[in-house]
């Protein structure tokens, strides 16, 4: 068994995501009603994707809601007394404890902030999709929210779990000012879904599909396409404060996860080594104030970024060596405040 996503890859050699499973929504009258203590939101403070989530957990006051399982940063066999069953992916450790990688290289300390274990008693995310009966092509990936009483998997896919945590929970949050967070707001949807296309195809999955390229025409189109796509964000970013104009919505959320991870992993890890983020006149000074917003520093743990991409993978980095650099200044002064455009 190897379903992971470097295996995800099409005959010319490109990197292919495979879609998620689980897209259930929450809704009062139905299977899963919005309840506080009921859900746990799974998630790797390593993973883009899934700290999207958490960070809108944080914008809108939910920690006292959802629980929330944090998985160690670095991949391991999730099988590992079956020889036949070489998978390896995100597991639940007691902080305190050494792992080593999918290669058994490395020594990677389970900090305070992983978990031991999760819904279920389970000790890999693998676990909870076969609980609740997932296809054989499943890939066990996070984020997902687990119902603990109907002991499933509600959804999956991180875009809708961001947009469910928008608005489903407002009963909840822990104040008004977090009640009146709107990540998704109504006069701004054509443009951030106009948006989100491409940042996803592009940035968010475009640094997927330079590391993960198994061709060279497969890597060449896609490192280009991704800083056509950078060079654009630059030019929005000029000319108003975030990504989708003059308020900062879900697209600002799902566009920092990718650019908070490149100068510490992608530049090196997946090759896209053109330029970095923080040589970039207002796109660098624009990752520097979303940094410094509480929500999204929260959910930003580099250490647990670094060990992950580089001890994860061995077809990428056989000895898990994690770089030292580069350690941008992210709590400098951003200066994005003031008239627009610049």
């Amino acid at each position: 068994m190897d379903r992971t996503a470097v295996a995800d890859v099409s005959p010319t050699g490109a990197f292919a995501r495979k879609a998620s499973t689980f897209r259930n929504a929450f809704d009062a009258n139905g299977a899963h009603p919005p309840e506080a203590h009921r859900y746990v939101l799974v998630v790797s403070l390593a993973c883009p994707w899934a700290t999207r989530c958490l960070a809108a957990l944080r914008a809108k006051g939910l920690e006292d809601v959802l629980d929330v399982a944090v998985t160690h940063p670095v991949w391991g066999k999730t099988r590992p007394n079956d020889p036949n069953d070489a998978h390896a992916g995100w597991r639940f450790v007691k902080p305190g404890t050494v792992v080593t990688g999918p290669s058994g290289r490395g020594a990677f300390e389970a900090d305070a902030r992983c978990s031991a274990t999760a819904c279920e008693g389970a000790e890999f995310v693998r676990d909870l999709y076969e609980i609740c009966g997932a296809p054989t092509e499943q890939r066990f990936t996070v984020p997902l929210i687990w119902d603990t009483l109907r002991k499933t998997i509600v959804n999956n896919e991180s875009s809708e779990i961001l947009r469910e945590l928008n608005t489903k929970f407002q009963d909840f949050c822990s104040s008004d000012a977090a009640r009146e967070v709107d990540l998704y707001p109504e006069h701004l949807r054509p443009k951030i879904d106009e948006i989100n296309q491409w940042v996803y195809d592009d940035i968010n999955n475009g640094v997927y599909k330079c590391g993960f390229a198994v061709s060279q025409s497969a890597y060449d189109e896609a490192v280009k396409n991704l800083f056509s796509a950078l060079d654009r964000c630059e030019e929005l970013l000029a000319r108003s404060r975030y990504i989708a104009g003059d308020v900062f919505t879900e697209a600002d959320v799902r566009l920092f996860m990718t650019l908070i991870r490149f100068d510490e992993v992608y530049v090196v890890y997946f090759k896209t080594n053109k330029k970095f983020i923080h040589q970039y006149e207002h796109m660098g000074a624009y990752v520097r104030e979303l940094y410094q917003m509480p929500a999204l520093r929260r959910a930003t743990d580099f250490a647990h970024i670094k060990q992950h991409y580089f001890a994860s993978h061995p077809s990428l980095n056989p000895h898990a060596i994690v770089p030292c650099g580069p350690n941008v200044d992210l709590d400098a002064a951003h200066g994005r405040d003031g008239p627009y455009p610049r």
